[in-house]
């Protein structure tokens, strides 16, 4: 459907998002997107990275301290949007 578009309806459609978001809010928007691509980008390393990791054989957990939470954050040095993650603990049978 897009392929089939031709240049004068692309014009027609950049023009219409022009004047129903006006040429000061696309920047943001643009902005807002990215950050939300990159907050996916991270998360889904993060679950990568989490997968590979072997599991930790079970231990006498009163013996031991909770370790600090660890956190996302959606981009370097962005510490207002960090969030923890929870911890999981997922045994297969």
């Amino acid at each position: 459907m897009i392929g089939n578009l031709k240049p004068l309806e692309i014009v027609l459609i950049i023009v219409v998002i022009l004047l129903l978001f006006g040429a000061k809010k696309l920047p943001e928007m643009a902005r807002s997107l990215g950050k939300s691509a990159r907050i996916l980008k991270s998360e889904a390393k993060a679950m990568k990275k989490d997968d590979a990791e072997p599991a930790p054989a079970p231990t006498d957990t009163t013996a031991q301290q909770q370790p600090a939470p660890r956190t996302i954050q959606a981009a370097p040095g962005d510490v207002s949007s960090a969030r923890p993650v929870a911890e999981q603990n997922t045994t297969k049978s």
